[in-house]
């Protein structure tokens, strides 16, 4: 007989929920491996190779023996290109021990988080949001104070709806500008507004900037630190190199914020992870200090499909999508078709069952709305190539018309 573990985990485990994009990654991979012909928009990877003079600088290192340990928090030239992006894309000006380097974004965003939310903090989530966002604010002790928005108005943020979810608890607002899974874009106005709202009642904006340089808008970057300087002591920027650069498996991501906070991160990443690695401090060093010819040939690139899904989507009957201004993402709303049924007599009653029917019918891996917090759509990435959402765009038509 099978022991049962449960009673011997932590709590926080067995409180932690799943992802509800396992069960439909885990089929995919089946599939796939079965030798079925999956068109993958669910991954938020971009499909370029790391430039070039990226990957030299990594073998560089190798060849030199840059293979021990670093300081926890980056090496000092990193550290130092950071903080000249951050003066150049932001107008913001950091010290060395306001930036922490760390093992991707995401370690990035949950040391920062360990290090600021108490048990019972509350921290506002826009809806939709980023997957990760709300275990690892419980992971912290914190509790989530969900802000709906809506595509109507661009999933655009009312400060007075914040100021309503205001207590004595609220410890952050997590903001993710140019979005995951939307790929709208914060207006000026707005960030400024929220920046004030910061400043004013003594919360943390925690600045999820990892898709900032992917914008379609003809605009820099922006945050509310860098439109609003007053609140540069309430802003914790998140950023790395995955997206910019296609660099995801190299995993440097950073933190730029005040110094108190920045070391406390740090003091928590000197125990779990330590330093980032080596090798791949040095790439990064690389692609931020560089030329930044590769990132607007990706940019384009990435506009380019985003137009062509624009102009594919609405042409759908039933479906409506707002177009998106950055990163590489479409959030179309698959709702009218909520309640039809396939040719097996199973009902599509949210977005966990249209996932798992264009998995089944039409062969296409995407990501349920649920697992952003919104049922009513569902997440495409075009950070594959064109053709493959060309493919992918028809068989879509054609599992949808299938519906009755």
């Amino acid at each position: 007989m099978q022991q049962d573990w449960t009673p011997l985990l932590s709590e926080r485990v067995r409180n932690l929920k799943p992802s509800p994009t396992l069960a439909i990654d885990a089929k995919a991979k089946a599939l796939k491996a079965q030798g079925a012909d999956i068109i993958n928009l669910s991954v938020g990877e971009p499909d370029f190779d790391t430039p070039d003079h990226i990957k030299e600088a990594a073998i560089q290192a190798i060849r030199d023996g840059f293979t021990k340990y670093t300081a926890v928090g980056g090496i000092p030239e990193l550290k130092k290109a950071i903080i000249q992006k951050m003066e150049r894309d932001y107008g913001l000006s950091y010290s060395p021990d306001a930036i922490m380097v760390s093992t991707g974004g995401k370690l990035a965003l949950y040391n920062c988080m360990q290090a600021i939310i108490d048990p019972g903090d509350e921290v506002i989530l826009p809806v939709p949001y980023w997957v990760s966002y709300p275990p690892m604010v419980e992971l912290a002790g914190g509790v989530v104070r969900y802000l709906q928005t809506e595509a109507s108005n661009g999933f655009a943020i009312e400060p007075a709806a914040i100021a309503e979810l205001l207590t004595s608890r609220t410890k952050a607002i997590i903001l993710n500008s140019p979005s995951n899974p939307t790929g709208s874009i914060y207006s000026s106005e707005n960030l400024k507004e929220i920046a004030e709202l910061a400043v004013r009642h003594g919360f943390y904006i925690i600045s999820d900037d990892i898709y900032d340089a992917i914008r379609f808008d003809g605009k820099g970057c922006e945050n509310a630190a860098s439109l609003f300087p007053e609140a540069k002591d309430h802003t914790l920027v998140i950023n790395g190199v995955s997206k910019t650069y296609a660099m995801t498996g190299w995993r440097i991501g950073y933190l730029a914020g005040p110094e108190a906070v920045v070391k406390a991160a740090t003091k928590i990443q000197s125990q779990n992870t330590s330093n980032p690695t080596s090798i791949a401090q040095k790439a990064a060093l690389a692609a931020i200090s560089g030329p930044q010819d590769c990132v607007r040939e990706m940019v384009k690139a990435f506009g380019t499909r985003r137009d062509y899904l624009m102009q594919e989507l609405p042409q759908i009957p039933g479906l409506s999508c707002v177009e998106p201004m950055g990163a590489f993402y479409v959030f179309p709303d698959f709702s009218a078709y909520y309640g039809k049924r396939a040719s097996n007599g199973k009902e599509i009653d949210g977005s966990l069952a249209m996932a798992d029917y264009l998995l089944d019918e039409a062969r296409i891996a995407a990501v349920p709305g649920i697992a952003f917090g919104d049922d009513r759509f569902i997440r495409f990435s075009y950070a594959a190539g064109l053709d493959t959402l060309k493919e992918g765009m028809k068989r879509l038509k054609h599992a949808l018309s299938a519906l009755t």
